[in-house]
């Protein structure tokens, strides 16, 4: 009986702690679905945004005069250095004119050994769609180059409005290919016969993840979408509960399918830290099990000692008890504390998540207007519209908004620019003038003090502006229910560290510490004033930087904000 009385509760503990263990990894796999699916809505937006960049700029060259002229029988010596300087202006791999019978009568590439001119793609299926009336789309292995891209083409309109040519432009996605392996994810793209064209793991690339049929097989050799690729099925097993095993090992598997032509984007991402944290909760669960039951047995302990009338062994095998108490509590508080922090991590990681979301849909929203903006940009030089050099400084505001779009991807992706020599004085100048309307606005007294000798140091222009930027603007919001209004911005070098400092007379900081305000999503404005995103931009900019972000209350209202950029400023951009 006695046997029994310790084989039942190790029994019940084994019990609770696999249903606890089960609890556990579900909830934490949901977080990890969470976390996933966002990177997967990001990689969709940034496949999306590739194959749309260029979608308008065979419709604009359709409509060129010399691209018409040529189809219709003219001469084709303008045309090829033409399309050459397009190509190389737009980042393009190929953009060629093709006549109604399929043979290409001029191209980018027209003096190269690998030349499309002369060439037949008749039996292209983008081609026939565009001598249909309709704009064609395909992506194959380029018959004559042997390298694979997306091919977009639109009919050109002679005489009558009949269709006297093709013109097509062919997009090079090794980029965005080399961008995934880059990452140290697992994702690829497949079409809607299931081969994979696009992937992190170049093994995968051109498998099927399902044997093709015959007719599949036919219309991809007519099409000679993949010549010399053996479409062999991918080492893959689709297991329950959104998990698959790939090449050996068991991930979770998201899709997201809302794409062209019925392609499929898949994101593979693994469970390892669902599991260890599913570990940990079951662990801290068995020991406070074990601490209740050391308790209980100290109690009985206490009750047999008070029994034999308190002798000296037992006061001493309690006081030993007593020690060993002090040391599981705190075991007991060590362990509170990790799992306080843990908390802490997955609270943070979740805001994190939501960020990456937000990105990626501001990213998509901006990316195809600012694209439609650059091909009507084009279209007019194409056209020779531009009025007094208005398009180069609409191009150069469009370049703006492109490097800003740019930076939200910062937090989806791993790569980093290159740093250059700024100077902090023409940064300031920069900034300011961003937010001089703004100054306008609330009547506002700024005063920028900037020394006579360069300050220069190692970073990214555009992102050190986009600091100074947020911290003026948050500036201007802080002083905007001042009487006086007054902003100092001040830029300067002491003991070899360089720095600029943003002052106000707002309201200040109040309670709020710096680590609180860089938090995503936290902000001392009222609600429908701003998201909380700025701090926490600045916060990862100045850190890619090497620099310190400091921040206090004034004494006599307001606050400081101050970056310093360290002696040894980095050379090169963030690893």
């Amino acid at each position: 009986m006695r046997r029994l009385s310790y084989i039942a509760p190790v029994l019940a503990t084994l019990v609770i702690a696999t249903s606890v263990f089960r609890g556990a990894y579900g909830y934490f796999r949901s977080e990890e679905l969470a976390r996933a699916g966002g990177r997967l809505s990001l990689y969709q937006s940034s496949v999306r945004a590739e194959f749309e960049r260029f979608s308008h700029l065979s419709y604009v060259l359709a409509r060129d005069p010399f691209v018409i002229a040529a189809a219709a029988g003219g001469g084709t010596g303008d045309l090829n250095p033409r399309l050459e300087d397009f190509t190389e202006r737009a980042g393009l791999d190929a953009i060629y004119l093709m006549g109604t019978d399929g043979s290409t009568i001029a191209a980018s590439n027209h003096a190269e050994p690998s030349s499309f001119v002369g060439q037949n793609y008749a039996f292209c299926p983008y081609f026939a769609t565009a001598m249909e009336g309709e704009q064609g789309r395909f992506y194959a292995i380029g018959a004559t180059t042997g390298l694979p891209g997306y091919f977009i083409a639109d009919p050109v309109h002679g005489a009558g409005d009949a269709v006297a040519g093709v013109i097509a432009i062919k997009i090079d996605l090794s980029g965005l290919e080399q961008s995934w392996r880059g990452s140290g994810e697992q994702v690829f793209l497949a079409n809607d016969d299931g081969v994979v064209l696009l992937s992190s793991d170049p093994d995968w690339q051109y498998r099927v993840l399902s044997p093709l049929s015959a007719d599949q097989r036919d219309r991809i050799v007519a099409a000679r979408q993949f010549p010399g690729q053996a479409l062999d099925p991918l080492d893959w097993q689709d297991l329950t509960e959104q998990r698959v095993r790939i090449a050996g090992e068991e991930r979770l598997h998201l899709t997201a399918t809302d794409l062209p032509h019925g392609w499929a984007l898949h994101y593979f991402a693994p469970d390892d830290r669902a599991v260890a944290r599913a570990w940990l909760v079951t662990a801290l669960l068995a020991l406070a099990a074990g601490l209740a039951l050391i308790f209980y047995q100290i109690q009985r302990a206490r009750r047999v000692g008070a029994a034999l009338a308190r002798s000296e062994r037992e006061e001493a095998e309690l006081r030993e008890a007593n020690k060993r108490l002090a040391r599981e509590i705190e075991d007991r508080r060590r362990a509170e504390r990790r799992l306080k922090r843990t908390q802490d991590e997955l609270e943070r990681a979740s805001r994190l998540a939501a960020l990456g979301q937000l990105a990626a849909s501001v990213t998509h929203e901006l990316g195809q207007p600012i694209a439609a903006m650059r091909n009507h940009l084009t279209a007019a030089e194409i056209g020779g519209r531009d009025a007094g050099g208005l398009t180069g400084r609409i191009g150069a505001l469009v370049d703006r908004m492109e490097g800003i779009t740019r930076q939200l991807k910062f937090f989806a992706r791993s790569e980093s620019e290159a740093f250059d020599a700024v100077d902090l004085r023409d940064a300031m100048r920069a900034s300011v003038a961003l937010v001089e309307p703004n100054l306008a606005e609330i009547n506002a007294d700024l005063r920028v003090e900037l020394p006579e000798a360069p300050v220069q140091v190692r970073g990214n222009r555009l992102r050190i502006e986009q600091v100074m930027t947020n911290l003026l603007r948050n500036a201007v919001d802080s002083v905007d229910d001042s009487a006086e209004p007054q902003i100092r911005a001040q830029v300067g070098q002491t003991g070899g560290e360089s720095w600029f400092e943003v002052r106000d007379n707002g309201h200040g900081l109040g309670q709020a510490t710096l680590a609180e305000l860089q938090e995503p999503f936290v902000t001392t404005r009222e609600s429908g004033r701003g998201m909380g995103l700025g701090l926490a931009i600045s916060a990862s900019i100045v850190k890619d930087h090497g620099a310190v972000m400091t921040a206090r209350n004034r004494n006599d209202g307001g606050a400081v904000f101050r970056v310093t950029f360290p002696e040894d400023n980095p050379e090169e951009g963030p690893a």
